[in-house]
């Protein structure tokens, strides 16, 4: 027996409930049961998420349930959980929301005000306790306030920085002491675009 039968017998449902509260058809959350079938990523998460555990203790790689104590305050009903697109490269020419640039989906809180998640790669904003391999929640907005973090587009990829605006010039600044600020002036500013404020990171415990 895996753990997602042991998860939905300790919760006093039965398959058809869950797999309806899951919103996916029985018979593919019965072989998920079964093992005969092998959910991806993006189910992981959904199934951890309303089961209330890690996708880490789901699939039996850990034997800690929770990153955090659960209590029924911090407990998030599954009706409240979306969906989130992961933006990779950036295709040219193509908006940022465009499908060609999906690298996936992630899950959370819809209290959490975002149109896309960035997958961070790199050390440039650990300052600002951005971590290689963070997802970052962005919020699309052309333009931020002074000392925002911002997901920038330079030529066909997205970066986080922190922008500052003065008079003709924009720079972009690491939250990183390591790494040079990039600045641009005059008609340079063309080359760049900002798509929006960075509001939340998730993080997985390793």
């Amino acid at each position: 027996m895996n753990r997602i039968t042991e998860l939905r017998e300790e919760m006093q449902k039965s398959k058809a409930q869950v797999a309806r509260e899951l919103e996916m058809p029985y018979t593919t959350y019965v072989n998920y049961e079964k093992g005969s079938r092998e959910p991806n990523s993006e189910v992981l998460i959904q199934i951890a998420t309303y089961f209330g555990v890690t996708v880490d203790y789901l699939i039996g790689r850990s034997n800690t349930r929770y990153v955090r104590n659960i209590s029924a305050d911090n407990l998030i009903p599954l009706k409240h959980i979306i969906r989130i697109p992961i933006i990779g490269q950036i295709a040219c020419g193509m908006p940022i929301l465009a499908e060609q640039n999906y690298e996936g989906f992630t899950y959370c809180p819809d209290t959490v005000k975002a149109d896309f998640v960035l997958k961070c790669k790199g050390d440039s904003m650990i300052d600002a306790n951005i971590q290689d391999g963070d997802f970052v929640f962005i919020k699309e907005a052309p333009i931020v306030e002074n000392g925002e973090i911002a997901a920038v587009i330079i030529g066909d990829e997205a970066t986080l920085k922190k922008v500052y605006y003065q008079d003709d010039t924009i720079t972009l600044l690491p939250a990183n002491s390591a790494y040079a600020p990039m600045v641009y002036k005059k008609q340079e500013i063309n080359d760049i675009r900002i798509c929006g404020k960075a509001v939340a990171i998730l993080r997985y415990i390793q």
